[in-house]
């Protein structure tokens, strides 16, 4: 099998990056470990920047984004029992973000490409990247019970950070940045509308909480929990007995419960891979960088990376240049960096480490009242929520 751009995973990336190159006339072939029923069901990331949005649309692959995602046009910071909106349309000029389950991105882009794009493969395995040096790099994988070779003149790993692309870069030429902190989130899905319209970030000093929705009546909610936790472990009423402590206000408003569906734990991390390039193989997405969730970023930085591969791949198409290519891990590390910095920044804004002393909890508050009080502070975070700039 041959192809000119061999993509390894059917996240997002992937998926989102095959579509690029179809509207490019550039032809891939797309393979992906899990059966399409996985793909399709993998709860994931649920908030789409503003750039983000807009490549959707341009994709051809925004149809039922817009009728069915949700705009918000703002956050909802909590501490102290206090309340505090960002306006990100009155701060950002106009920029906004949509509710939009990656499983639902993942299913319009797998029936776009299923009707129109090249081939895409279910349960065919990558089991290595091979010649990644040279100007014919392949992919090895097993497919239907046999090993295969998808010979290619690019190959990009959207496969994830526990995939095979990036191993095929060598050690001596890498540098690795991560830190590992010593939380996670117990997450829920309920079935129940969202008690407020609007996601709410709260600071408290039992831990942190997030108020979040995946449609107007499935909720989707955290708290910040001990590293190694186990969601088993907290019984439905302890759920929403903590989180009514935590989204605690001086006002009237409450927090409805419903019937929880779902549980599970995910652990909180920053890793950084570089570079992101290596030959004729291209990291996108997790296989190079992982950001906490607090920022909403993972999915939108997977989106810029395959964008800007897809805008250098068309501009060497069309000029003969390989310039953009050549600088293609410089250019996402650059948005990459930010991205990890503003993850970072709320993460330590609105978690309590678990040996926080009293005068870090009061440097939290302090910096949520500068946010609230300065609109210099406040722009920095809707500028960083709704969406870095593609390059």
């Amino acid at each position: 099998m041959r192809t000119t751009v061999g993509i390894i995973g059917a996240g997002p990336a992937g998926l989102l990056l095959a579509r690029l190159l179809h509207n490019a006339g550039i032809d891939s072939v797309v393979l992906e470990g899990r059966d399409r029923a996985y793909v399709e069901q993998r709860q994931r990331a649920g908030i789409l920047e503003q750039g983000t949005v807009d490549v959707l649309r341009a994709a051809g692959a925004g149809e039922r984004m817009d009728r069915e995602g949700l705009r918000h046009d703002g956050i909802e910071l909590r501490y102290d029992r206090k309340r505090h909106r960002v306006d990100f349309p009155a701060l950002t000029g106009g920029r906004s973000v949509t509710v939009y389950a990656q499983t639902e991105v993942c299913k319009d882009l797998i029936a776009l490409q299923l009707k129109e794009g090249g081939p895409l493969l279910f349960e065919a395995e990558a089991l290595a990247v091979e010649e990644a040096g040279t100007d014919h790099p392949r992919v090895r994988f097993r497919h239907e019970g046999r090993e295969d070779v998808l010979e290619c003149d690019y190959v990009v790993g959207c496969d994830g950070f526990w995939g095979v692309a990036r191993k095929a870069i060598p050690a001596e030429l890498t540098r690795v940045f991560e830190r590992t902190y010593p939380f996670g989130w117990l997450g829920i899905l309920a079935d129940v509308p969202p008690s407020h319209d609007e996601l709410v970030y709260a600071r408290h000093d039992r831990g942190f909480a997030l108020l979040s929705m995946r449609s107007p009546s499935v909720s989707r909610l955290y708290l910040q929990v001990p590293e190694g936790t186990d969601a088993e472990a907290w019984s439905d009423e302890e759920i929403w007995a903590e989180l009514e402590r935590r989204f605690e206000t001086a006002d009237d408003w409450r927090l409805e419960r419903g019937p929880i569906t779902q549980k599970s734990v995910t652990p909180m991390r920053s890793y950084v891979h570089e570079p992101m390039r290596h030959g004729r193989l291209f990291l996108a997405g997790d296989a190079a960088h992982i950001v906490p969730p607090t920022g909403a970023k993972g999915l939108n930085l997977a989106v810029g990376d395959v964008v800007t591969f897809a805008r250098a791949l068309t501009h060497e198409k069309e000029t003969g240049s390989a310039e953009l290519l050549d600088a293609y891990s410089e250019t996402c590390l650059r948005r990459v960096w930010q991205a990890e910095r503003f993850s970072y920044d709320m993460t330590t804004l609105l978690h309590r480490a678990p040996d926080a002393t009293p005068f870090e909890d009061r440097l939290q508050i302090a910096r949520l009242e500068r946010v609230a009080s300065s609109r210099a502070a406040e722009t920095d975070l809707a500028e960083a929520y709704t969406g870095f700039p593609f390059a």
